[in-house]
């Protein structure tokens, strides 16, 4: 005879976590395999930093396996050169049901005089996966503290309609 448990998983409070408990950061030198004819780091490379940083934090806040559903705006406003020390920082801006997005900065540092730029920004969505189910799962609430947390929040609802728009007018064209 089965029994059924006397409280479901959802009917338990699920506690928020501070945007500062999902804030990540990581660094690395330009090497020259890095970098196009130009000494330049790849474009492609920025893109692969940005989603491994962008999951750190997602992973923090989730406490879980994420994955990478949507990179919605990414802009390079300046280009990293061979030898600079290129800085990544990552939050959650906002969380949905089972997505969060995260926001990433890049910044470069030229180690012989000690000038930072700001290089890129992105916007990029995970999906928290449940470890057994292999299925999204929900995600906890996002607690703001400060102005610039809740204007990043806000944002980053504003950010979601337009992906969302974009993603079904994209399906509609194509059934």
């Amino acid at each position: 005879m089965r029994t059924k448990k006397s409280q479901k998983t959802s009917d338990v409070p699920v506690l928020g976590k501070p945007v500062s408990a999902s804030r990540s950061e990581m660094a690395e030198v330009v090497l020259p395999a890095q970098t196009n004819p130009l000494g330049k780091l790849l474009g492609g490379h920025v893109m692969h930093l940005v989603d491994i940083a962008a999951a750190m934090a997602a992973h923090r806040h989730s406490n879980s396996y994420v994955v990478t559903a949507s990179v919605d705006y990414i802009d390079f406003r300046n280009p990293v050169s061979l030898g600079e020390i290129v800085m990544l920082k990552s939050q959650v801006n906002r969380v949905f049901h089972t997505s969060m997005e995260v926001g990433v900065e890049v910044y470069s540092e030229n180690v012989l005089t000690g000038e930072r730029k700001h290089t890129t920004t992105a916007y990029v969505t995970f999906v928290a996966i449940d470890e057994k189910t292999h299925q999204p799962k929900p995600v906890r609430p996002l607690i703001l503290k400060t102005l610039e947390e809740k204007r990043r929040y806000e944002e980053a609802a504003e950010r979601r309609k337009t992906r969302l728009a974009l993603r079904y007018r994209a399906d509609n064209r194509t059934a």
